[in-house]
């Protein structure tokens, strides 16, 4: 449960506006069931995008060791819940990350902060995983850096085309998975049956 001191500066201006938009909308803000609504709105969106004020490349140096270790480094099935910046609803899926080591190695659990990170800002799905590949890219420094996302998107199930089941999937690589077997070892490990564990 967050305390009040964790809420960023500008909350009370906020949830004026969302007050605004409850009349706007043609509810009556002053009524029992929406009284606390614009001051819960609020507080929820900037939980939402707290990324804004976190640094995902000192997330990563924070925990960075020298190992000697090259190959290939996943963390996949990493959780994420985003908002879309053209229509401001959720979507969410999984992100998937890869990188080699280039004499240096970081804390497994910071890979899945930097996706939290980014996915807690105004994003399209598309930027999301270009920030996540060069941010592992420019803080390690490693041989090469493949991040691929899969998600359900909010604005095409509940507005607009209404289809229900689509999951789009984003990729970026670099370095050594700019060869195509490099590639297809990663999305190989990806798809192993998890039952193998």
């Amino acid at each position: 449960m967050n305390s009040d001191s964790e809420y960023r500066e500008g909350l009370d201006a906020l949830a004026a506006h969302y007050r605004d938009v409850l009349q706007l909308l043609g509810e009556d803000p002053t009524r029992e069931g929406l009284q606390k609504t614009p001051m819960r709105v609020a507080k929820a969106m900037q939980v939402l995008t707290r990324g804004y004020e976190m640094d995902a490349h000192k997330v990563l140096t924070d925990a960075l060791f020298r190992e000697d270790y090259s190959q290939m480094v996943i963390v996949k099935d990493i959780d994420f819940f985003s908002l879309c910046e053209h229509h401001m609803l959720p979507f969410y899926g999984k992100a998937h990350v890869a990188y080699i080591p280039n004499g240096y190695i970081t804390g497994l659990s910071k890979i899945a902060r930097v996706v939290d990170i980014y996915s807690h800002r105004l994003q399209v799905q598309e930027r999301l995983t270009l920030q996540i590949k060069e941010c592992i890219e420019q803080t390690l420094h490693p041989l090469g850096v493949m991040v691929v996302v899969e998600a359900r998107h909010m604005c095409m199930q509940m507005r607009g085309v209404e289809k229900q089941n689509s999951i789009t999937t984003t990729s970026d690589f670099s370095g050594a998975f700019n060869q195509a077997k490099t590639r297809q070892e990663f999305m190989n490990l990806l798809h192993n049956d998890k039952s193998n564990l």
